[in-house]
């Protein structure tokens, strides 16, 4: 399983916000039922099978240009994980533990 972090941003627009774009990126995640995601203020993660996730990033790549954007740039950074389970809230609770740990 991988967690993929994804930041999807037009150029070109017409107005300096986004949020209609994002909107619609997320709407084309949900209907990846199977994927886990969880929505940040500056990008997007997503848990799931590697290519589950990559064929939903290349779609929701095209959904700025499917509203008028001519240009969009599309960062994506992937946690791929072989030895154990990975999951969003793992990678969390694992940062949280020690944080706790240190304040004994």
């Amino acid at each position: 399983m991988a967690v993929v972090e994804v930041q999807i941003i037009p150029i070109g627009t017409a107005a300096p916000s986004l949020s209609s774009y994002v909107a619609g990126c997320v709407s084309v995640l949900k209907k990846y039922r199977h994927l886990t995601y969880q929505l940040t203020p500056m990008g997007t993660v997503i848990e799931g099978e590697l290519n589950d996730i990559l064929d939903v990033v290349r779609e929701m790549h095209e959904v700025p240009f499917d509203n008028g954007a001519m240009r969009v740039v599309t960062t994506i950074r992937i946690d791929d994980r072989r030895d154990k389970q990975l999951t969003m809230n793992g990678k969390v609770e694992s940062v949280t533990s020690k944080m706790e740990k240190d304040s004994r």
